[in-house]
């Protein structure tokens, strides 16, 4: 009987896992002894961070979309079907259309989704770029603002890409300076904890520089509804703040699977921090932001975090301990600082976060990186 391995969901995490364990099982693969099953309930994969970009017209949808069968290694199946439950101790999936899926390992890279409705208003006033068509929306808006108070709010926390509202911020006021109307255009950035950001050392470099670029800065600051009529945000602190734009980072939730066998407290399964195995089940990995692994929910934590569980589901399918260990490593690109410069944050657990001065070369790296990812998502990078 050949070893199954099911990865449940066809985002970059998915595709990564799949294929590296395609090429480090390539003779059980031949052999017949194992079987790889991505499962996905939709056929494209999206490359969440370009989306960013199409709010300002730099990125098109055909850019940010492929179709997941092409990202992956022909010896691996695909099947678009979504799994709604799953039984740890069964060994199955029960999938939407009615079937159940058998494993011997399962990889959960089910993601993180927006709950817009949580926060009362947000869905009817609050824009998002966290998809293509969150970010055409917000497009629109911007081309035809001229003048008036955006406000970029932190909503939820943890959300997808941490440093992404700080782009945005950035990357406005840049487009505004372009455009010569940034002297009628208010610029208001806010975040739920006592500072600009949950590390102090991002929060310490991003500081002076809003402060030059004149973007407005409010903590301590938890909407709690929103008028969408009037348009001003009520916080649970009591304080009130009116915009003409609202671009929200909404509050994130994991998918419905995690629940359906009490795989975490919340929305995250509980895993093990170095070798992503859920604690609550056996025979269970987890990448990505569905992992409540202390990182950020970052596309390059399911990069690297691939790479270990690829590794040891290899020595498992063969019968051998496995020692491969996920070091926190994280790399997340902070761009349109100052126009046409970027930067990164690098850290892995136990470090603080290393940020190199601001540079064209690496806003060129951002975006040669954003160009290649595809070959990243083929496991080939």
């Amino acid at each position: 009987m050949s070893t199954k391995i099911c990865v449940v969901g066809g985002g970059s995490g998915g595709t990564i896992v799949a294929n590296r364990l395609a090429d480090n099982l390539r003779p059980e693969l031949e052999s017949g002894e194992v079987e790889i099953v991505v499962l996905n309930d939709t056929p494209y994969q999206l490359y969440k961070p370009a989306t960013l970009y199409m709010a300002f017209g730099r990125s098109e949808v055909s850019e940010v979309k492929r179709p997941v069968e092409e990202l992956l290694d022909p010896r691996v199946k695909f099947r678009q079907k979504k799994a709604v439950s799953i039984n740890p101790e069964a060994k199955t999936l029960d999938l939407a259309s009615g079937e159940t899926c058998n494993y011997d390992y399962v990889v959960l890279t089910t993601g993180s989704k927006l709950a817009m409705e949580d926060v009362p208003g947000l869905k009817e006033a609050g824009h998002h770029f966290y998809g293509p068509e969150g970010s055409e929306e917000l497009r629109e808006e911007l081309a035809n603002f001229d003048a008036g108070k955006i406000v970029v709010s932190v909503i939820g926390v943890p959300h997808m890409c941490p440093v992404a509202p700080m782009e945005f911020a950035f990357l406005a006021d840049d487009w505004f300076r372009t455009r010569d109307k940034r002297d009628d255009v208010e610029i208001v950035y806010t975040y739920p904890m006592n500072d600009i950001f949950g590390m102090d050392p991002i929060a310490d470099w991003a500081r002076p520089l809003m402060e030059e670029r004149d973007i407005k800065t409010e903590t301590f600051f938890n909407p709690e509804k929103i008028d969408p009529d009037e348009k001003v945000i009520h916080t649970v602190e009591g304080s009130e703040l009116d915009f003409d734009v609202l671009v929200a980072i909404p509050p994130h939730k994991g998918d419905d699977l995690i629940k359906s066998a009490d795989l975490g407290d919340g929305e995250w399964v509980d895993t093990n921090q170095y070798t992503l195995e859920a604690e609550r089940a056996n025979d269970v990995y987890v990448i990505g932001d569905a992992a409540d692994v202390p990182t950020s929910k970052a596309g390059s934590v399911a990069h690297y975090e691939s790479g270990v569980v690829a590794d040891r589901l290899a020595s498992q399918a063969r019968g051998k301990t496995p020692t491969a260990r996920y070091d926190g490593k994280t790399v997340c690109f902070v761009d349109g600082v100052d126009g046409d410069k970027a930067t990164f944050i690098q850290f892995e657990y136990g470090e603080e976060p290393d940020l190199p001065e601001e540079s064209k070369l690496i806003h060129w790296a951002k975006h040669s990186y954003n160009e290649a990812y595809w070959l990243t998502a083929k496991g080939l990078l």
